[in-house]
């Protein structure tokens, strides 16, 4: 990271503090979008994630098809249980055959995943916009999450003004991608306090108990 840093002062290229030591992955629940006009230029790409079974119940493993315009890259990421408070994540580029040879170890306990991931370019901060598509459960329906590398928290974020932005959600479980695509998710969303049923209710106010702060932009706090 540090080299990375370095490399970018010395040829004036701006990454904001996005390469900073403190810089961390922060995620936001977008309410609303504006339209085109107001935004910068942007690619915009589809994404499908599917997880696979695993020898270990503390780990991960999913494969991503990723591309516009019928031209596709695949990637194999495994993430493995904590070690000391550090999560080890395995990412690979694999071929297309690669990629449906994994298919054949599909966990069907999960949904598969559809996004459209629009990347774009604001304040010299690197974002992308995932937008949730349909066929997936209907807790997924109109979902859009925002990520981008900072070490701002909280209020201290500028968030995009063409974005409105519902609250914080980093680190937050039931918003991650493995949890979002599980079937049977009614055990989590008791505990999180919901009391309707998941074919019913808009997920993206899952919680009865979490609100955003008064400027729109603030950490859920579990009850």
């Amino acid at each position: 990271m540090r080299m990375m840093a370095a490399v970018c002062r010395r040829i004036g290229v701006d990454v904001a503090d996005r390469l900073e030591l403190n810089s961390k992955k922060h995620k936001y629940l977008v309410k609303s979008i504006s339209d085109q006009d107001s935004w910068p230029p942007y690619k915009e790409f589809e994404v499908i994630h599917n997880y696979l079974v695993t020898p270990d119940p503390k780990m991960q493993a999913r494969v991503r098809k990723r591309g516009r315009d019928g031209v596709y890259t695949f990637t194999h990421t495994v993430r493995r249980p904590k070690i000391k408070g550090q999560r080890v994540e395995l990412r690979k580029q694999i071929s297309g055959r690669t990629y449906q040879m994994l298919l054949n170890q599909k966990d069907n306990k999960h949904h598969t995943i559809f996004k459209e991931r629009r990347c774009f370019i604001w304040n010299n901060r690197y974002f992308q916009l995932d937008i949730y598509k349909e066929p997936c459960h209907p807790r997924c329906l109109q979902l859009m999450i925002l990520e981008t590398y900072t070490t701002a928290e909280g209020k201290d974020f500028d968030a995009p003004p063409f974005l409105e932005i519902d609250c914080e959600i980093t680190d937050h479980p039931l918003y991650s991608m493995h949890n979002l695509s599980l079937k049977d998710y009614h055990n989590m969303e008791i505990k999180a306090g919901a009391t309707e049923s998941t074919d019913t209710f808009d997920y993206r106010h899952i919680y009865a108990q979490a609100e955003c702060s008064e400027n729109g932009i603030g950490v859920i706090e579990f009850q």
